[in-house]
């Protein structure tokens, strides 16, 4: 299949003509070239749910609710996904991962790639849950090996102040998970003592949802996004509904870590339902104006997606490319996923094709048109 647009390379815009199969065949300069973008897909490496399903549904309903929220995100761009659990009682935890690797094995059909979890919750500090029930317990080596037996683990977010934290990251980076500083009230030095050793494991470190749940920076106390800001084998998830981060600080993070910094939706049940009540790991959360929020007032999740992400980066200074390395590239580099996240030949031809408005027209996962806008 031949596809002509303006191809979203690395570091540029190329006019040009796309021909795949289920992977990328050859990109050829044109002369002039449709208004249309075509980008890599998109990776989220943090997704709750969506379309009124939650990843902690599949306790119960088993593939049913991570096929929906799939699907959801499909059509908003999202071509790979990891469903992310909440912290809830170990039983249920574990029931969701189960359900993940069984959907990782049989695929979704017309669906987005699952490749595997991102486990967060419950190995986060009782003193920064931010959204999450309070249900934490230590990364003990029972509850380690009991996670990773499953196959599915691909990030964790882990609390590296807790009981246990040292023998769990050795256990997690071992086993090729990315260990995701989150959920903490660690300081720099903590966090800096954190990363180095995943990187002596033989891991990649990262941190979740940047300035979300952990320390600020400050002068004095430069926190633990400074410590993954400076450490040049970190990676930073950000959830830039411009709610979360202010523009300013993403431009400050982006400026400094660059192709170490990656979008995640962060997204809960209720993306893409109507604004009301909704729900969050069992609690009540209220969405308006865009915004997620407990009772309390407290930020609860979002409900933001991978394309509405991307917009709001070319909103506020990042150029196309930029953009699109944020919601795909960085990501699938995190992750080690050579095969996906950039447009060149021999990569797998998971696509997104936007218009000059930058809305999705069209998914291609494996060459196969996928999804239509919502």
């Amino acid at each position: 299949m031949d596809i002509d647009g303006q191809l979203v390379l690395q570091n540029r815009l190329l006019p040009g003509r796309l021909r795949f199969g289920t992977h990328i065949e050859s990109v050829t300069e044109l002369a002039e070239a449709p208004s249309r973008y075509i980008l890599p897909g998109f990776v989220d490496t943090h997704v709750h749910g969506g379309d009124g399903a939650d990843t902690m549904d599949a306790a119960e309903e088993g593939a049913t609710a991570i096929e929906r929220m799939a699907r959801f995100h499909l059509g908003h761009g999202t071509t790979t996904l990891l469903p992310t659990t909440i912290t809830r009682p170990w039983p249920d935890v574990m029931a969701a991962l189960k359900a993940i690797a069984a959907v990782m094995g049989s695929g979704v059909a017309g669906g987005p790639r699952i490749h595997g979890a991102h486990l967060e919750g419950p190995f986060i500090s009782p003193h920064k849950l931010g959204a999450q029930p309070p249900f934490t317990i230590p990364p003990s080596p029972e509850r380690v090996a009991e996670a990773l037996a499953t196959g599915c683990l691909r990030v964790v977010t882990l609390a590296p102040e807790l009981d246990h934290a040292a023998t769990a990251i050795q256990a997690f980076a071992g086993a090729g998970v990315r260990v995701s500083l989150g959920h903490t009230v660690t300081d720099y030095e903590g966090a800096h003592r954190a990363i180095c050793a995943v990187c002596a494991a033989g891991g990649v470190p990262g941190g979740t949802h940047l300035f979300n749940a952990m320390a600020p920076i400050e002068g004095r106390r430069p926190g633990p996004v400074t410590a993954l800001m400076c450490h040049d084998a970190a990676y930073g998830e950000m959830i830039f509904d411009t709610h979360h981060v202010h523009p300013a600080s993403f431009r400050l993070v982006a400026r400094v870590m660059g192709e170490r910094l990656l979008f995640v939706t962060d997204a809960m049940r209720g993306t893409g339902q109507p604004e009301g009540p909704s729900q969050l790991g069992g609690q009540d959360v209220l969405i308006a104006d865009g915004v997620v929020r407990l009772p309390n007032g407290s930020l609860a999740g979002s409900v933001l997606t991978l394309d509405q992400a991307l917009r709001n980066a070319v909103a506020h200074g990042a150029s196309l490319p930029e953009a699109a390395r944020l919601v795909s590239t960085n990501a699938a580099a995190y992750l080690g996923l050579e095969d996906r996240g950039r447009i060149a030949p021999g990569l797998l031809a998971d696509l997104v094709v936007m218009n000059a408005a930058l809305e999705i027209e069209d998914v291609y996962v494996g060459g196969v048109k996928a999804a239509a806008p919502p």
